[in-house]
């Protein structure tokens, strides 16, 4: 029965999910402290501070014996209260470049009223932490800075510099973003071979069972388009066909009904080749035949009833918001929408309008990028150097779970490194159950054992990325 115990503990593929707290090591104790403050330190942009949650973590990194002249503090004048924090622990090497850790400590809005729990304070309960940010993202951000604490603490000396930068700013589009502002202002700081970020992690089946690690490698691009249509309105009581609000129903109808073209990049046929396996029956068939013939429509018909991986095979657009109209009797003199596009890589803003534009064929409806000048998303390669180190530790930490590269269908802060000339890795790690853990939701959460056994995954991973 022992070695039946045993085998089953190594199998790595059962996660606990009792209401009993996990017996901590006396370092798993430590990083708890840290955790905790991390995520308990509001940083939402209504009402928070990611600059009072980056010297928090900095003083952590003091204490642990990390010098002053290591560390570097920001913030903008104008947005005072967004700042972050970069670290950089020198390594050995003169010729290695070094690697950058990337994690933002902003955080979603997050109201007490709607929250089972307070949003803001950290609670285990029945084998998870709950609270905001709990998951997204300071989970990793505290991993990492835990990770800094632990080399200074130990004295270790890794062969890669290895940097750190918690920024804020990622979760609300057109806000100042820390990464955007490190990327052009102070890119000699974060400069590095390749950085890892969030956007990777694992999937379980919400039963206790563990089912994949994933890494990403790429992303699409994130751009708001406002579609605009104007009219002289008039009296409700002598209506015509010629209606603004009826002529933004047509064209979100068009941009509904239009779909953008088929794409695979070196990382999305990986994903479909490798990935068919976890899928039985015409799912998993079809997810194979179209990776080798993209023209198959009839296996594009079968997957893309996923609408996870029908958004991972094109550019997407969806109408999100609508506002029009002065009075209740009255005819409409102005309407407004959002559409929600994420862009394949390497497609651009200004095709996408275009494609938008020739979809809806009105030009009464006037088209305009929310934020210009955005970064094009740019796909990283599948570099053996960095991802054989993940799928190595991931067989250690995770046996028999397999680590397959996948393409983000949201959005990270990866988007403004890579535009200056730094791939980003999404890593393996932590994992999610099958409903998201509540993120950017309600009451959202991440299983115990998923921070703790991500913690030691990630650990091990950024020594071995920086001992090479």
């Amino acid at each position: 029965m022992k070695k039946l115990a045993l085998a089953a503990l190594l199998a790595g593929t059962a996660i606990t999910a009792q209401a009993q707290q996990t017996q901590l090591r006396p370092d798993q104790a430590e990083f708890r402290g840290l955790y905790k403050e991390l995520v308990e330190t509001n940083t939402t942009l209504s009402a928070g501070s990611c600059t009072l949650a980056a010297e928090r973590m900095a003083a952590r990194l003091k204490a642990a014996g990390i010098q002053d002249s290591q560390i570097t503090l920001f913030a903008v004048p104008e947005h005072p209260r967004d700042g972050g924090l970069v670290v950089v622990y020198p390594g050995t090497s003169k010729t290695l470049k070094p690697i950058l850790m990337l994690a933002h400590i902003d955080v979603v809005e997050a109201n007490r009223e709607d929250w089972d729990r307070d949003p803001f304070t950290l609670i285990e309960e029945d084998g998870y932490f709950y609270a905001r940010g709990s998951f997204d993202d300071k989970a990793q951000a505290a991993i990492y800075t835990d990770t800094l604490v632990r080399f200074a603490k130990s004295g270790y000396k890794p062969k890669r510099t290895v940097k750190l930068a918690l920024t804020c700013g990622e979760e609300t589009s057109g806000a100042f973003n820390g990464a955007d502002w490190l990327a052009k202002n102070k890119r000699e700081l974060i400069d590095a071979e390749f950085a890892v970020n969030e956007g990777g992690g694992g999937r379980s089946d919400g039963k206790g069972k563990l089912l994949v690690q994933t890494v990403q490698v790429g992303e699409k691009a994130y751009q708001d388009f406002t579609l605009t249509v104007t009219n002289p309105g008039g009296h409700s009581s002598a209506p015509v066909r010629d209606n603004a609000i009826y002529a933004m129903g047509d064209a979100l109808g068009r941009v509904r009904d239009y779909t953008f073209p088929l794409e695979f990049n070196a990382t999305t046929r990986a994903y479909f080749t490798k990935a068919a396996a976890l899928f039985p029956g015409e799912q998993g068939q079809a997810m194979a035949a179209l990776a080798a013939n993209p023209d198959d429509k009839a296996a594009e018909a079968i997957v893309s009833r996923d609408k996870s991986m029908n958004s991972m095979l094109r550019t997407s657009c969806v109408a999100t918001l609508i506002k029009g109209g002065h009075a209740q009797n009255a005819l409409p003199q102005k309407v407004t929408a959002n559409v929600n596009c994420r862009m394949f890589p390497g497609r651009t803003a200004d095709e996408t309008q275009a494609a938008l534009a020739k979809a809806i064929g009105n030009p009464a409806i006037q088209i305009e990028q929310t934020v210009r000048g955005k970064p094009i998303a740019k796909q990283p390669p599948l570099d053996p150097r960095i991802i054989g180190p993940m799928e190595q530790l991931a067989a250690k930490h995770f046996p028999g779970v397999p680590v397959i590269p996948t393409m983000s269908t949201g959005a990270t802060d990866g988007l403004y490194l890579s535009a200056v000339g730094i791939p980003v890795y999404g890593i393996p790690g932590l994992w999610r159950d099958p409903d998201g853990n509540g993120t950017h939701g309600l009451n959202e959460r991440i299983g115990v054992r998923s921070l703790y056994d991500g913690r030691d995954y990630i650990f091990d991973l950024v020594k071995a990325l920086s001992g090479k």
